[in-house]
């Protein structure tokens, strides 16, 4: 005879089965790590993606891993680092000198998310063709492009600059002194362009501007220009340059623009500054009028 079974004490009670069958067969359930095969399986593909898309993440790591730990570890942004080094290589007075010297800092130092040189060609161009009365600019940040306007106006031109973000406006505002324009050619205004819009008439004397820079958040490139539209604060032939069109991209706005008759397009493409393989562009609209 074989040897008899004998039974375990299971868990049971009022209104519970006896657990004892289970709990004895029950297998374990083994946690266990990914199989070296299928990691390896997946080598390739993470090799391709990282050599396809290598400026993308050059550029994640630039403007956001290592742009946070700078920020941390100095107590100050990255647009008041470049003020500093601007203080100390640049030339006061000199538009010029300074634009060249922010590049350097982009290039060699942080990578500043700025317009750049070659971007920076095309708007001074445009603005040089135009000659604008009255320039508008949404989204002044560390003062770059509005340097780029400033010196390239005509005698008696005006250009009103508009930034969010009163810490970011405060450097701006002083990188715009040192280069030599008074509050009569440039005036900086601290608000939101869904705020500043409106009241761009009654408060700040601009009823008509010939010349919109939009530079701040795509997204919001749309809702802006409606707003301009509405406030019938474009008239007849104005340019509007719209940046970072393809890259973050404002596909509505673009869409908007083609399709709803008031605008003739031209699209420049670029590249980001530091980073050419990332493709961008600028937009170019003149507007025809409320038609």
């Amino acid at each position: 005879m074989g040897t008899p079974w004998r039974k375990r004490k299971g868990i049971a009670g009022p209104g519970l089965p006896n657990l004892s069958c289970a709990l004895v067969l029950q297998p374990r359930t083994q946690v266990g790590t990914m199989s070296p095969a299928i990691a390896l399986a997946f080598l390739p593909l993470v090799v391709t993606l990282l050599v396809r898309y290598r400026h993308y993440f050059r550029l994640l790591v630039g403007t956001v891993l290592l742009r946070s730990l700078r920020d941390c570890l100095s107590g100050l942004r990255i647009e008041e680092r470049a003020f500093s080094y601007v203080l100390t290589h640049a030339l006061p007075g000199d538009p010029g000198h300074i634009l060249t010297t922010l590049d350097h800092w982009s290039s060699h130092c942080e990578y500043l998310s700025h317009m750049g040189p070659v971007k920076g060609q095309i708007l001074m161009r445009l603005v040089e063709e135009k000659a604008p009365a009255c320039v508008l600019e949404l989204g002044t940040y560390c003062g770059y492009s509005t340097l780029l306007i400033a010196q390239a106006l005509p005698p008696g031109g005006r250009l009103l600059t508009v930034e969010r973000d009163p810490r970011t406006a405060a450097v701006a505002e002083k990188l715009i002194r040192l280069a030599g324009f008074d509050e009569h050619m440039v005036e900086l205004i601290v608000g939101s362009s869904e705020e500043v819009i409106p009241c761009l008439r009654t408060q700040y004397q601009l009823s008509r501007a010939d010349l919109v820079l939009l530079i701040h958040r795509p997204r919001c490139y749309l809702r802006d220009l409606q707003l301009l539209e509405a406030h019938a604060l474009l008239p007849a032939g104005a340019t509007v340059l719209a940046d970072h069109v393809l890259f973050p991209g404002a596909p509505r706005f673009l869409q908007y623009a083609k399709s709803c008759g008031r605008y003739r397009c031209r699209l420049y493409h670029t590249g980001l500054p530091d980073f050419p393989a990332i493709k961008d562009g600028i937009a170019q609209l003149t507007y025809a009028g409320p038609g």
